[in-house]
């Protein structure tokens, strides 16, 4: 934990210095009808490979035809989802792409998206994304926290890999360590499903597979390719107990700052670059499956009834914490077909 504080500071460091560099291109004035010029940084943890990324970059083009400048900073270098969190928040970083499931940390009300089950299918999980007054609430929910969210990306369904054993039960992960997000929903979940939960960052998952350091992990299908996790997990079972969106953060301060048109310009291109990602992630997840296979990676089918029934009493749970938990849940299940 010392080390992570040392890295953000010095990050935080980093990053001020080139910012400062940059304000003579921007405009803070929100009454300024003249549309200016503003550049602004986003950070995320994924691959230029990988879908997210190519979203993003979309994301970057049409802002820019809005005359705000995104420049995107992948494969975590400005560090992990936890790191570029507190950056946004301090106002150091103006964006970020981090999961959901990261953002419970920082705001229980992210709580919702980490929870087994809560979404019943593809359609189910969309419908809620892109039409729930209970998700707009929840991203607005975070400003004396230091950000907003603005927008959402298709992240998938997560499942649990392991390096060849089949998971059909709650049994089957008696006494196994699997990866999760650093998430106590999360946590929570692989404990009622059977396994031994151990929260870790995304980039130290292969190594930690590699050594027996853990067991299995739980992710989507682009991790055995884009992270290359099938090189040493070669056992996909569709327990498909999450569908965690990524979510799209902009500093508050950030946000206020800006002129209304530029606010425009930012939550059209966060609109349109989300609705292309669906085919996008479609059409990468049809990939990162045939490419899997000849890694030698084998998807299992299987009946989700006995992961559905172990992982009920957090719902239960959930909904008793407080009424907004047990509305948010209530809402998001008027959206299933």
């Amino acid at each position: 934990m010392k080390f992570k504080k040392l890295f953000s500071v010095a990050t935080a460091g980093l990053l001020s210095v080139s910012l400062l560099s940059a304000c003579g291109s921007g405009s803070n004035a929100s009454g300024d009808s003249e549309a200016k010029s503003v550049s602004m940084r986003l950070a995320h943890n994924q691959s230029e490979e990988h879908p997210i990324h190519t979203s993003l970059t979309e994301f970057s083009k049409i802002a820019g035809e809005g005359a705000v400048e995104v420049e995107i900073f992948p494969n975590g270098q400005l560090g992990a989802e936890r790191d570029v969190i507190e950056l946004v928040q301090s106002g150091t970083l103006d964006m970020a792409k981090v999961s959901a499931s990261a953002l419970e940390a920082f705001n229980e009300n992210y709580s919702i998206f980490s929870l087994p089950y809560v979404f019943q299918s593809k359609e189910h999980y969309h419908n809620v994304m892109d039409n729930s007054e209970s998700v707009q609430e929840i991203f607005q929910s975070t400003k004396d926290d230091g950000f907003v969210a603005i927008g959402w990306y298709d992240g998938g369904q997560r499942s649990i890999y392991t390096a060849d054993k089949k998971v059909e039960s709650p049994a089957d992960l008696n006494g196994m360590k699997i990866r999760v997000q650093e998430s106590p929903t999360s946590i929570a979940m692989i404990e009622a499903m059977g396994g031994s939960p151990t929260p870790m960052a995304f980039g130290e998952v292969y190594t930690s597979l590699q050594q027996g350091v853990i067991d299995g992990a739980e992710s989507n299908e682009t991790a055995l390719t884009s992270n290359k996790h099938g090189e040493v997990s070669k056992a996909y079972s569709y327990t498909e107990h999450q569908y965690v969106p990524d979510v799209l953060i902009v500093s508050a301060d950030k946000w206020d700052g800006l002129s209304e048109e530029q606010q425009q310009a930012i939550t059209d291109a966060a609109e349109q670059s989300s609705e292309s990602h669906k085919e996008v992630w479609a059409n990468a997840i049809e990939e990162a499956i045939t490419a899997a296979e000849e890694m030698g990676v084998t998807f299992y089918t299987i009946d989700k009834a006995p992961f559905i029934d172990a992982s009920a009493p957090l719902h239960e749970e959930y909904q008793a914490k407080n009424e907004a938990n047990k509305k948010y849940f209530e809402d998001f299940q008027s959206y299933a077909n």
